[in-house]
């Protein structure tokens, strides 16, 4: 399995993580048939969104798969007034991850990161590992630490 940024990260925090591949399907990127496809329960994969705030700027919010992010809830948190998804041609040149593709950890700058809370309830919790095909399975507790992040509700 090819190495990522992703993953050198946490290689080098000497965090325990598992890399699971999985077939990727061009026409669905969703959470939903990533979870179908790779055998993995849904409300234990987490998605990666990138929004921007109106008094911060860009942020990340990590929430389940199942689920929408709630834009108040992440504007609240990240003490901005308004935030809004960035658009879809932003995301590669912002954070050098593609749709489907974009995790957390190796972004092109460090941006603000929030974990949804509901992660906390699992013991392991599945993020892209920086391409289409692959995640990454670790503790909440440790992406939480491999990414500054800060947990709070955003869904």
């Amino acid at each position: 399995m090819k190495k990522t940024n992703a993953v050198r990260i946490l290689d080098r925090l000497k965090i325990n993580y598992e890399l699971i591949e999985y077939q990727v399907d061009e026409t669905d990127l969703s959470a939903i048939h990533l979870a179908e496809t790779a055998g993995i329960p849904i409300d234990q994969v987490y998605k990666t969104l990138v929004v921007e705030g109106d008094k911060n700027g860009y942020f990340v919010c990590i929430i389940p798969g199942g689920e929408e992010i709630d834009l108040k809830k992440a504007a609240l948190a990240s003490s901005n007034k308004k935030v809004a998804m960035i658009k879809m041609k932003e995301l590669e040149p912002l954070t050098g991850y593609i749709r489907g593709g974009c995790s957390p950890l190796g972004m092109k700058k460090p941006f603000p990161v929030f974990i949804d809370e509901s992660a906390f309830a699992y013991d392991l919790i599945y993020i892209s590992a920086g391409m289409r095909g692959m995640q990454i399975r670790l503790s909440p507790s440790d992406l939480l630490i491999a990414c500054n992040a800060i947990k709070s509700d955003v869904t």
